[in-house]
């Protein structure tokens, strides 16, 4: 009868094998030759390469910030290289070393520099890759996890390390989760999820750039193209590394019951979210007025709006908000926007002549249309004002409504002066009648008259 392996037996011989790899590594070291003096020169250069970081990354910083005009991208990748400029001095300077000692010495004099020469270059490539993970922790996860693979790739070393993680698990009847497999199953899903970003991006471009399809449709689109490979991505890294998936099933009626109590408003955003999209009531770029919010509406995600105002405020307005409340959107239909402001002028001014320069100033102000002409009317004779209305046309509501309902009335203004049409105010007058005097000295002192 075959014996089971025992597990601790496994995990005390895969240390044993790791320390006894240490350990000689570590005595060749210390002893005397070659390999002493190979680490000597990595040393060296590794603290010759921060000393070229320190200088060089100063000069970089002032050469970036005396240059102007360039893209986010642009600054990022400087970060990111400036970040890293220490290991990319040490791969150079490493390489040169090696490549000199191949030439001029055994080789076997030279292979430790040039695994640190190689091992910077892999880490440097890595670094760089994993900037295409956009999860930051999952970012640092795939990272470390690929630099220690590479280093014990690199040592010869990755096989006993496997075993030794391998050995380390949770087991749960026959449910086994080992550490080796949970890395495994990060660094696999990190990669897909970095290849699902990518493919996604380049699909949401293409989407974005078809003229064809209505804006509201772009951005359900691209959702729902992200969702898809994300969620496949993360479906394909799980079987990879052999993870059942079987058990998710149990959690579907806790999932229901969540969603069914404490989860309303969330599933309530997400579905108003999508019916949004689909009936193109709002789309990015809309102007809309929500209560005493006025902006334009800078993107739509799955659980609120992004609205821009004039003065630089992002407002992230609940997608049920924006369904089930009223709201004004100013170019649902088209961009044409009507405006009215009020004025007066003095009884003794002719009224026809008003609303001709009152017209004729409207249509001088830049932003209204001369295509739809300006009105004005009157709409009541006030106590000391005939009181009239200007109706005018804009076609760019996200160019800002006040500005230009100030530039027509400062428009009337001057037109008004030019031609002598008064606007008046309201005045009063005070009889004071012979027995004033006495009415106020019998008044109590600080009462005022009425």
């Amino acid at each position: 009868m075959e014996e089971t392996p025992d597990p601790f037996a496994e995990f005390l011989l895969s240390l044993e094998g790791l320390w006894t790899s240490t350990t000689a590594f570590l005595a060749g070291v210390i002893t005397p030759g070659w390999r002493q003096n190979q680490v000597l020169i990595v040393l060296g250069l590794a603290v010759l390469a921060w000393v070229l970081h320190r200088l060089t990354g100063v000069w970089l910083e002032n050469w970036v910030r005396s240059r102007e005009g360039w893209a986010k991208w642009q600054l990022r990748a400087i970060v990111q290289f400036r970040r890293r400029l220490g290991l990319i001095w040490f791969a150079v300077m490493a390489w040169a070393v090696y490549a000199v000692m191949q030439n001029i010495t055994w080789p076997s004099r030279s292979y430790l520099i040039g695994i640190a020469a190689t091992l910077a270059v892999v880490w440097v490539g890595i670094a760089f890759a994993a900037r295409l993970v956009r999860n930051r922790f999952l970012r640092r996860v795939v990272t470390w996890s690929l630099w220690i693979y590479a280093t014990l790739y690199l040592l010869n070393v990755s096989d006993e390390v496997a075993a030794f993680l391998d050995t380390v698990a949770l087991e749960i009847g026959e449910f086994r989760l080992s550490v080796m497999t949970l890395i495994t199953a990060l660094v696999v899903i990190g990669f897909l999820v970095m290849v699902a970003r990518v493919a996604s991006q380049a699909t949401a471009s293409t989407i974005r750039s078809n003229e064809d399809i209505s804006p509201s449709m772009q951005v359900l689109a691209v959702k729902g193209v992200q969702l898809a490979m994300y969620g496949f991505a993360f479906y394909l890294g799980v079987k990879a590394v052999g993870i059942d998936l079987t058990g998710l099933a149990v959690l579907s009626g806790a999932i229901g019951v969540g969603l069914g109590f404490g989860l309303q408003k969330v599933v309530s955003n997400l579905v108003s979210g999508v019916i949004i999209l689909i009936d193109k009531s709002i789309k990015p770029g809309d102007v809309i007025s929500l209560g005493e919010t006025f902006g334009w509406i800078q993107t739509l995600g799955a659980r609120y709006a992004s609205v821009v105002t004039r003065d630089g405020k992002e407002y992230l307005i609940p997608n049920e908000d924006l369904i089930t409340g009223q709201v004004v959107n100013w170019s649902h239909s088209n961009d044409f926007v009507r405006l009215d402001i009020y004025f007066g002028t003095a009884y003794g001014d002719d009224p026809h002549v008003v609303r001709k320069l009152a017209i004729a100033a409207a249509s001088g102000v830049n932003r209204v249309l001369a295509t739809r002409p300006a009105v004005c009317h009157i709409v009541g004779f006030g106590d000391s004002s005939v009181d009239y209305i200007l109706r005018f046309w804009i076609k760019d509501p996200t160019g800002g409504l006040t500005n230009i309902r100030g530039n027509v009335y400062l428009a009337l203004w001057d037109t008004f002066k030019e031609n002598g049409i008064s606007i008046p105010f309201p005045q009063r007058e005070v009889l004071m009648l012979e027995d004033s005097k006495m009415s106020v000295s019998r008044r109590p002192k600080g009462e005022a008259l009425d």
